[in-house]
């Protein structure tokens, strides 16, 4: 084990720990703020039964998201001190933009938003929970833009051998930032639609005898969290498409790692459905490839060159030095985006099915199809899969820049750490990241309990003054 090592492993682990909840409170917010709306124009109860029982699910992922996320930044200090003297002049402002702006906007209306349901009129009380959407929209879009710098730097010069920010405007019309940022944010309300729909199910699937308000309650709940997963899974693929021709100019090496192609293809490319990189020897074995389909995936087109990663190791090695091989993992690489394609077609498949057993005309209601319910439950579960190896994707493609083609991830350590302090650390974080996750689900389990009726009318109705004497 070497400090580079475990410094990398830390900020990888606390990360995706971090981003199973970061989504999860964008896209469980958006769909409240949905679930209000109508409640707002139609006066009917039933949403507003949903959007309180919905939004304390929100609640308790925003929390953990808020702890985790903290983790995130002193790492920057603890183990990543060099790349934050060379990158602070850039990543400081949208940090402090997401810090002093985003999450004061998202803190400030949560609380309102809890402690005014009977307090203001449902208008403004609407606006309260669209406000915190909006924060979360935003503080990703900050978070985005510093990392968007790290995959594409814009607006930069360098000076005293760090990178000195010259133009803000720069970072915001990043083409980079614009792809990620509408990528992780449609998957995010995707995300959401697609755990209400399966928290549902599993609903159905564990109370065969529901009370009629409850039926209701749980069939407006289904087919929103479908139609949102179906409409925000088609942007989130289109989009994705759109990521990737994108990578194909601008980190072609990332896209050829994802493809497994070490060799230039001919002018009508095969794509490669499954394969092992032998790293050693540059090449791929075992592969199964189907022909002209990485042309057509790649270009929409059946003709269409895809550049070698050998060949661009060849490029990179003059272009930035020959003392690096810049490889990055390729079966890694590889196998996340088959993974988080798969994820994001299956939903897509899940969430239309679902809509259409979910139809009144449908013969037989979706409650008493057993395996389909069992399908969208299970569903649940995959977005976090997905997700992760997005990230994966995202991140480990850099390698080995924690700048693209300005600093390298050597670089970047923190040269006064030591193993043992990183280990001992590496095992407190694990240990509280896991008891956190475990608490989460825990209290997830338990509000899923709950009555949605007692939503808005609970079972103590009279809250006792603890100053009064009856109290006693």
């Amino acid at each position: 084990m070497t400090i580079l090592s475990l410094a990398r492993f830390q900020f990888a682990m606390t990360t995706v720990y971090h981003f199973f909840f970061v989504p999860f409170s964008i896209g469980t917010a958006f769909i409240v703020a949905i679930m209000e709306s109508m409640y707002v124009s139609t006066k009917d109860e039933t949403y507003k039964k949903m959007a309180k029982f919905w939004g304390n699910i929100f609640l308790l992922s925003f929390a953990v998201g808020v702890v985790t996320g903290l983790i995130q930044e002193f790492q920057f200090g603890m183990n990543w001190s060099d790349y934050s003297r060379f990158m602070g002049d850039i990543f400081g402002a949208p940090l402090a933009l997401e810090a002093l702006l985003s999450f004061f906007i998202e803190s400030t209306f949560i609380g309102l938003w809890v402690f005014t349901w009977k307090k203001v009129k449902p208008g403004l009380h609407l606006f309260f929970i669209w406000m915190t959407s909006f924060g979360s929209l935003t503080s990703a879009l900050w978070i985005l833009t510093a990392n968007s710098f790290m995959q594409h730097p814009v607006g930069y010069e360098i000076k005293g051998g760090r990178a000195v920010m010259v133009n803000f405007g720069a970072l915001l019309k990043n083409p980079q930032l614009w792809y990620e940022f509408g990528h992780v944010i449609l998957n995010a309300i995707m995300m959401g639609g697609i755990i209400i729909a399966g928290l549902t199910a599993f609903q159905l699937l564990k109370n065969q005898k529901l009370s009629e308000a409850n039926k209701k309650f749980y069939k407006k709940s289904m087919r929103l969290g479908l139609l949102v997963s179906l409409i925000f899974s088609i942007g989130g693929i289109a989009l994705g498409d759109a990521q990737m021709q994108y990578l194909i100019k601008e980190q072609p090496m990332k896209f050829a790692a994802t493809e497994d192609v070490f060799t230039t293809t001919g002018k009508h490319a095969p794509w490669t459905i499954v394969g092992i990189a032998d790293m050693k020897d540059h090449e791929v074995k075992g592969n199964i490839d189907i022909p002209y389909a990485l042309s057509i995936l790649s270009y929409h087109k059946t003709t269409g060159a895809v550049t070698g990663m050998n060949e661009l190791n060849a490029q990179y090695k003059k272009k930035y030095g020959k003392n690096l091989d810049y490889y990055p993992p390729v079966n890694t690489l590889f196998y996340s985006f088959r993974i988080m394609c798969a994820v994001g077609a299956w939903i897509f498949l899940v969430s239309l099915v679902g809509l259409i057993m979910t139809r009144e005309k449908s013969k037989k209601p979706l409650a008493q199809r057993r395996w389909a319910l069992w399908c969208i439950a299970i569903t649940t579960f995959l977005p976090f899969i997905g997700n992760t190896a997005g990230w994966f994707v995202t991140e480990f493609g850099r390698i080995p820049w924690t700048v693209y083609g300005l600093f390298t991830i050597a670089e970047s350590v923190s040269p006064n750490v030591s193993v043992g302090s990183l280990l001992t650390s590496n095992i407190v974080y694990f240990v509280l990241f896991t008891t956190l996750a475990i608490t989460l689900i825990w209290l997830i389990v338990l509000e899923l309990r709950k009555d949605p009726s007692e939503a808005i009318e609970p079972k103590f109705k009279k809250v006792l003054d603890p100053f009064d004497k009856e109290a006693f």
